[in-house]
């Protein structure tokens, strides 16, 4: 969800800042983001609208949402947490 933090995107542009976000680490493919991108849209975290790109196509941009916002400040103090530990546990401290 944070690469709609700064404004909608359409499912192939999400990806590739999944992949530039992460220091081309992780690449997710459409057959796991679209379904996650509905997912996200039930919950309410997520709102889509069609446009069309800058290829001309015809494409659906997604926008974070009030809760989605709220719910991915939730989720990076959890990951902080996850992080923190197992930092802890690797090196010992």
């Amino acid at each position: 969800m944070s690469s709609l933090e700064s404004g909608p995107a359409h499912g192939y542009a999400i990806m590739e800042a999944i992949w530039s976000n992460s220091g081309e680490l992780f690449r997710v493919e459409e057959g796991a983001l679209y379904p996650a991108l509905h997912r996200l849209q039930i919950k309410g975290w997520l709102a889509g609208d069609w446009g069309t790109s800058q290829a001309n196509r015809r494409a659906k941009y997604y926008r974070l949402t009030a809760s989605g916002k709220k719910q991915l400040a939730r989720e990076r103090e959890s990951w902080r947490r996850i992080a923190l530990g197992m930092r802890r546990v690797v090196e010992g401290t």
